[in-house]
């Protein structure tokens, strides 16, 4: 009987223990003026405002009070400046709208006295403000006019919140967003560790993920913070403390936990104070797939531009897709192996780039090849681009130059207009060769290889003698050192069984174990025999300008590539292009937006425009120069920033 007791008190106090460990706040959606809003649930401070102060402030049945913080650097803070600070915080944050006025806290900050003029009436009957609070600041003013101070815990940024109706906590806002591109795969918030959760919160969307963004008033950038309320997205191929990493694969998603470490590229724009809203969907393990019958496991991003059924491009499906949609998304982190930035931000209308392999550690990041990986951005902005890419690659991004090239070189160059993507080429060489005061001629690097080729290509082509390099590498390598483990963690996992594998990859992967392990070793020297050559005989480093010149050559042309067309089944991505070139030699190959050509579309039967961009290639560890010639061309009228939407331009 005693026995029986004690069992019982034991599962009695399971079931406590167990009830008490589930619970957790997760935050609350709230919505103000028609937008929906998620209140975070760990409070960033605590208001001292009475309860009948929180009483008067509060909606019935609503269990938070939308809040401003307002920043007052002058000396007297009148109705006018009310209205001027109202009227600023709309302009230029997303997030904040006039229903957080409802109630509002003033701080102020400067070296000039802090003084209030009473009474704001007018102002406050205006915006609906029901509850108007001075911070100790205003002390001596306020007293002086007969009113209270109100008292925080933890001083905070000015721009929207949530207080509590019963305790004063404050709560940051965010606004949330409805990934209607399928350009995201979850949306992530920050935790006070370090590490980050998956959004607790959801709008109507079909199949659509939630992002929410806080808002941009809470940020200040510093020299030591440059990025400082900068929202990026992260490629699903790089680990984030605290969340899984899909890979792109379902199975791959339900095995492993969610990751201990964040990747450095990652964990570098964060110390930056770059905002991780969410990772963004990579065709599978990095390989290239297109829209939509490669897509089995997730269904591909929707390219915003055109007719809207464009294919991608890919691996980082989801950076340019989100980049080219999203005016609330800054920043977009992609890798490219064999053309995985270039690809999407060409087709999507935006800036990207390659870097030179090695700028930045791929720790805690999927690998496609070791000897080719590289983190880039998915950009709009030029400047943001640059700024970016110092804070990610740090110390390696620096450039020694004191001119730009004065030598372009071409290859896949119009010579005529003969379409608009022609058109916008030859005007944008023109443009390029007046500021550079360069010279311009055209490569044939086929030709020149037959002349000049390494004694190791044994009088091979170049197609011959290249044509199989990278998919024996990314085949073999990506096999040897991610998917034989896979392999083994699942079936251990799953009585013997394998995962399924989209077509692309597993294609791939049975085509590199066609081949000898030798294989590996004999494409690594070609690709160091290439590397050589054409760095000492086609783009050559320059102690002036880094690089001796700069080669361009087409990228996105405006053709359509429809995702609803049924395609032919996958095979090995063999061969050689103009392309290629930095994946094997290791030199940056960056895409910049240059317009946009029409299309009759078969989808709306109107015309349409899609992105031309052109690709700009220099010698290896000339990434920042290449970086300053865009914001210089930026600055002088000749590159633009794209717009978000149908049409970037």
């Amino acid at each position: 009987m005693a026995f029986k007791a004690l069992r019982a008190a034991l599962a009695a106090l399971s079931l406590v223990t167990c009830a008490t460990a589930l619970v957790s706040p997760t935050g609350h959606t709230v919505v103000v003026n028609g937008i929906t809003y998620y209140a975070a649930p760990e409070p960033v401070s605590i208001i001292s405002a009475t309860a009948d102060q929180l009483k008067t402030a509060s909606t019935t049945g609503v269990d938070l009070i939308p809040l401003t913080v307002m920043e007052d650097k002058t000396s007297s803070f009148t109705t006018a400046m009310f209205r001027s600070l109202a009227g600023n915080y709309t302009a230029s944050d997303d997030v904040f709208n006039i229903g957080f006025l409802q109630a509002v806290y003033l701080k102020h900050s400067g070296t000039a006295p802090a003084t209030v003029k009473y009474p704001l009436g007018a102002a406050l009957t205006e915006y609906g403000t029901k509850l108007f609070m001075s911070s100790r600041a205003y002390q001596t003013s306020v007293e002086a006019q007969g009113y209270a101070i109100t008292g925080w815990r933890t001083e905070l940024p000015a721009g929207p919140y949530f207080m509590s109706t019963s305790t004063g906590e404050v709560y940051q806002a965010y606004r949330l967003y409805s990934d209607v591109q399928g350009a995201f795969t979850e949306g992530l918030k920050p935790n006070a560790d370090g590490t980050f959760s998956v959004l607790s919160a959801s709008v109507s969307g079909v199949q659509s993920v939630t992002i929410g963004v806080p808002s941009k008033l809470y940020f200040t950038k510093t020299a030591a913070k440059p990025l400082a309320g900068v929202r990026v997205g992260i490629k699903d191929i790089y680990d984030i403390a605290g969340v899984k990493t899909s890979c792109g694969n379902r199975a791959y998603f339900d095995l492993y936990p969610e990751r201990s470490n964040t990747a450095t590229a990652v964990q570098n724009l964060i110390d930056a104070g770059a905002i991780v809203v969410g990772k963004m969907k990579t065709s599978q393990f990095a390989n290239g797939e297109t829209a939509t019958s490669d897509w089995v496991d997730y269904h591909c991003p929707f390219n915003p531009r055109g007719d809207g059924y464009q294919d991608p491009s890919s691996s980082s499906s989801g950076p340019g897709a989100g980049i080219a949609a999203y005016e609330w998304l800054d920043l977009t982190l992609g890798s490219d192996t064999g053309g995985s930035i270039r690809g999407p931000s060409g087709v999507n209308g935006c800036y990207g780039n390659r870097p030179s392999t090695g700028l930045v550690s791929l720790d805690n990041t999927m690998p496609l090849s070791p000897d080719m990986d590289t983190a880039g951005f998915l950009v709009r902005d030029p400047l943001l681009w640059h700024t970016a890419a110092k804070a990610m690659y740090k110390e390696n991004i620096n450039s020694n130059f004191t001119s730009f090239p004065k030598k372009i070189i071409t290859s896949g160059f119009p010579t005529s207009a003969t379409s608009e993507a022609g058109t916008i080429l030859i005007d944008f060489l023109a443009k390029l060769t007046t500021f550079l005061n360069a010279t311009t001629s055209a490569l044939d690097v086929n030709a020149l290889w037959a002349s000049t080729r390494p004694a190791e290509a044994s009088g091979d082509t170049l197609g011959q003698f290249m044509g199989t390099v990278y998919p024996i590498l990314i085949s073999q390598q990506q096999y040897r050192l991610f998917t034989l483990p896979f392999y083994s963690d699942y079936a251990a996992a799953h009585d013997g069984r394998r995962p399924f594998i989209n077509p692309v990859p597993i294609t791939r992967w049975a085509y590199g174990q066609s081949f000898p392990a030798t294989a590996e070793t004999e494409a690594l020297a070609n690709k160091t025999a290439f590397t050589n050559w054409w760095k000492s005989n086609v783009v050559l480093e320059n102690d002036e300008s880094c690089s001796d010149s700069i080669l361009l050559y087409p990228g996105a042309t405006g053709n359509p590539n429809y995702r609803n067309t049924y395609r032919s089944a996958p095979g090995a991505p063999t061969g050689f292009s103009i392309g290629r070139v930095s994946n094997f030699a290791g030199v940056p190959d960056i895409v910049y937006p240059l317009g946009q050509a029409s299309y009759q579309s078969t989808i709306t039967l109107k015309t349409e425009f899609l992105p031309v961009t052109v690709d700009i290639v220099a010698a290896k560890g000339c990434d920042g120069m290449l970086f300053e010639l865009a914001a210089a061309l930026n600055e002088a009228g000749i590159l633009k920033t794209p717009k978000t939407g149908s049409v970037p331009f």
